[in-house]
């Protein structure tokens, strides 16, 4: 009996210990945020948004407010027990805010980019001097898939570069695919004095409107769009051909509209089929060049004479 009745208040003195009571509401806690959180990310978030880009973005904010929600819960469990280390707290709190200050931007920056509506994943960014596509946000860093460098054009060069958030309120965020996903792009092209500067412009019309027309009805709308929400002037979309010349040739500069992530491959798509058209006019108009004759048959002859 003696043994029981000692076991019975080893038991009593745990269960109604403060400290025992509080970690095991705190245990209890964290397993109710934890499962309500899995279970508004998979079934309200996951069955009632359809957008890919907004459901990853709420995944993340849940995830980040749950923690958010288990500290708060902790601190408040032990907030009592605790009361007297308030000014240590305080002075602990102030020390580790200063030592931590480019996290805590960093999670600034996470917010600002979510809900400021700075980028989303797929987005084409330049951010701290790297230029690529944004693949994932997270609550620290940005990754991003880089593109440039020593890769010519708007290529992948393999790099994936992780990018602090806290970027968002030190430097300039340019995002070449948000609310326009188009660029405007130029080539120039030479074209030598005696051409038939008239048939070259309708070529440059006719191919520069084959090769980026299909671009123009979507530009356009998009245009229309950037235009109901900010104070800027309504530019024009169309192919743009205009031409000027100096002492050696003509330069005709095409100006269009195009796909962020088909620069590239537009201007060599353009660049053939004028090539193409130019030859098919038989001399009519032709590409300019710069040529030196260095011959040594020309060359002045020179006389040489000595004296003793």
């Amino acid at each position: 009996m003696e043994h029981l009745t000692q076991m019975d208040d080893f038991a009593k003195q745990w269960l109604f210990d403060p400290t025992v009571s509080k970690l095991i509401a705190v245990l209890f806690g964290v397993v109710v945020i934890v499962t309500l959180v899995r279970l508004i990310q998979r079934w309200v978030i996951g069955r009632y948004i359809q957008d890919t880009d907004l459901r990853y973005n709420a995944r993340k904010a849940i995830r980040f407010f749950g923690f958010v929600i288990g500290f708060l819960y902790i601190t408040a469990v032990f907030s009592v027990q605790f009361s007297g280390l308030t000014v240590a707290f305080g002075i602990a709190g102030a020390g580790i805010a200063f030592a931590l200050q480019e996290v805590i931007m960093s999670v600034a920056g996470w917010i600002a980019i979510v809900f400021g509506d700075f980028y989303k994943t797929g987005d084409r960014i330049l951010l701290g001097g790297v230029r690529g596509d944004v693949i994932d946000i997270g609550v620290f860093r940005t990754t991003v898939m880089e593109c440039g460098e020593w890769v010519n054009g708007d290529l992948y060069n393999g790099r994936i570069v992780r990018l602090s958030n806290s970027y968002v309120f030190k430097e300039p965020v340019f995002n070449y695919s948000h609310d326009f996903p188009f660029l405007w792009d130029e080539i120039v092209v030479p074209v030598k004095f005696g051409s038939d500067h008239h048939l070259a412009r309708e070529i440059l019309d006719r191919v520069v409107s084959d090769v980026v027309g299909n671009y123009t009805a979507y530009a356009k709308a998009a245009w229309r769009d950037v235009v109901s929400s900010y104070r800027i002037e309504d530019a024009r979309i169309e192919p743009l051909v205009t031409m000027v010349f100096n002492e050696n040739w003509m330069d005709f500069t095409v100006r269009y509209v195009v796909d962020y992530k088909a620069r590239r491959i537009t201007k060599d798509r353009l660049f053939t089929q004028i090539l193409d058209e130019f030859q098919k006019t038989e001399g009519k108009v032709g590409i300019a060049s710069t040529s030196v004759d260095i011959s040594l048959t020309h060359a002045p002859t020179l006389g040489v004479r000595t004296e003793l």
